[in-house]
């Protein structure tokens, strides 16, 4: 199994991989690929990236807004 992240945009539209270390990266399993993201999620908030989806091969796990709480 490949997990990956795809990424949008305020408008929900999908953007290239961000300039994020380790964003083209595929992960080996749902939890690698979560943890990934939970170190990683606001750098990816900073340059643009307001949403994610995770996706194992081509099926759509979920999606999800990246917006920092206060």
């Amino acid at each position: 199994m490949a997990w990956t992240w795809r990424y949008q945009n305020e408008l929900a539209q999908q953007l290239e991989k961000p300039a994020v270390e380790g964003s083209d990266e595929v992960h080996p399993s749902q939890s690698d690929a979560e943890t990934w993201l939970g170190e990683h999620w606001r750098e990816l908030f900073e340059v643009g990236v307001t949403g994610v989806a995770l996706i194992e091969d081509e099926r759509t796990e979920y999606e999800m807004p990246l917006t920092p709480t206060e």
